[in-house]
């Protein structure tokens, strides 16, 4: 079944968003030009989310991407409420203490975050409240403990995860009076999510991830080429130190069992995730929840299941490891994106198609294919598509949608293949899943002149 090239695009492009950081005066004073994102969904629904804002009481952008399991409800709340939780954790004291005066005497708020969404990402109007209650007795206990040093962004990122991962938790077990929310939260806590998130202010990157979504940076070098700096570490069985650590938080006992088949108690993938109480709660906590719960809770085979050896919970934690990086002229650009992006690229591949992408640069280097026996018609093939694709960079006004088109056609030769891509494409809902993961991009591009006036 074949697609033409322009319904190619219109799949491609669904859901590709941009952001140009304003001008002021003529003058660009951010170290931030933009950034362009897009998702392209495998499971039905999408299981990943994105979320992009500027702080406004404190300086910085926050970007992240989400990736969901077990459901969306997880990845859904964690995109809405995070950079909530980040911002609040940010703020100086007297600026808490205004926003929470305004709140007891009925004024309107400070805005806190300016969100850049595309219209699909979708925000729950029925738990904002639920939600906000949440945040307000986080930011209470803020004021309470002032200790009137500055927050450290490091500490606030961290902070700022395990609250929201404790608040998840908490709302799951109080329960609503609302069967809709009573629902929602418990679907919320019995899903999962892992989080990769940016907080980049000036020449301050830091990076927080929990899980196997990753962060890398784009730089050039002297010679104009590209390379990869990897900015995080993914949190699972490939991860020795975390493969240790888990470890050294059970008894010797369990230490067979820990990770089976390179899954957590033989079961998860990433050793770090919100949500996913399954993981986290006492087994009679989990057994008293969901009874009480609605009964679509005890219709649901996994809420129900108890993973196998759970002797010494919790074996999961939302904390998340932390990178800061101060950053150089060369460095160009960010790339955040799921493990869907990772398992079908090259962190040092996707640093060149970016960096070739925003420079508009595609070095007409001899075309190597690797050892393989190439008849004349397939390099006739290649140099075609080589001239395609130097118009192909007309068609992409996205970076994250021209790497998802590479991520998804690329075929043995690194080039993107439109039969390849047409067949990716078209896979029907059930079958795509088999073939590759959603993938979620948010690229973003630095301003090299500002970075370099600091």
């Amino acid at each position: 079944f074949y697609l033409t090239p322009s319904q190619v695009n219109s799949i491609l492009k669904a859901n590709e968003y941009s952001f140009k950081v304003p001008e002021f005066d003529g003058k660009n004073v951010s170290s931030v030009l933009g950034f362009d994102s897009n998702q392209l969904p495998a499971n039905a629904p999408i299981e990943d989310r994105r979320s992009a804002a500027t702080c406004l009481q404190t300086r910085g952008m926050l970007l992240g991407v989400f990736d969901g399991h077990a459901g969306c409800a997880c990845a859904q709340a964690v995109s809405e409420r995070l950079f909530y939780y980040i911002a609040v954790s940010l703020l100086p004291h007297e600026t808490l203490l205004e926003i929470e005066n305004a709140v007891e005497s009925g004024r309107a708020l400070l805005p806190i975050l300016q969100w850049h969404k595309h219209p699909n990402d979708y925000f729950s109007k029925e738990a904002s409240k639920l939600y906000f209650n949440s945040l307000r007795t986080y930011w209470q206990e803020l004021i309470d403990l002032n200790s009137g040093e500055t927050t450290d962004v490091r500490e606030a990122l961290i902070n700022a995860f395990k609250r929201l991962d404790n608040d998840i938790s908490l709302e799951a077990q109080v329960g609503d009076p609302n069967s809709f929310l009573n629902y929602l939260v418990l679907r919320v806590a019995f899903s999962g999510a892992t989080a990769c998130v940016a907080h980049v202010d000036g020449v301050d990157l830091h990076i927080a991830n929990t899980g196997d979504s990753r962060a890398m940076l784009g730089v050039q070098e002297e010679d104009g080429s590209w390379s990869a700096v990897n900015l995080s570490y993914d949190h699972n069985a490939q991860n020795e130190h975390e493969v240790e650590r888990v470890k050294m938080e059970h008894p010797k006992s369990e230490e067979k069992s820990l990770v089976k088949q390179d899954r957590l108690l033989g079961l998860l993938m990433p050793f770090r995730a919100f949500g996913d109480v399954k993981f986290k709660w006492s087994i009679e906590l989990q057994k008293r929840v969901v009874e009480s719960g609605p009964d679509q809770l005890n219709d649901n085979e996994y809420t129900k299941f108890i993973p196998p050896n759970y002797h010494t919970p919790p074996y999961l934690t939302a904390e998340p490891e932390v990178i800061h990086h101060k950053l150089r002229p060369q460095d160009k650009f960010l790339v955040l994106a799921t493990d869907g992006l990772w398992e079908t690229m090259h962190r040092q591949d996707v640093a060149r198609i970016v960096g070739e992408y925003l420079t508009g640069v595609h070095h007409q280097q001899p075309i190597a294919v690797g050892g393989y026996k190439v008849t004349l018609g397939q390099m006739r093939g290649l140099l075609t598509e080589r001239r395609a694709r130097i118009s192909s960079v007309f068609e992409d006004q996205n970076a994250a949608t021209h790497l998802i088109r590479h991520a998804v056609g690329n075929n043995e030769f690194g080039t993107v293949d439109h039969e390849r891509l047409s067949k990716m494409l078209s896979l029907p809902e059930e079958l795509a899943r088999m073939y590759r993961d959603d993938i979620t991009i948010i690229v973003v591009q630095f301003n090299s002149h500002v970075i370099g006036a600091y």
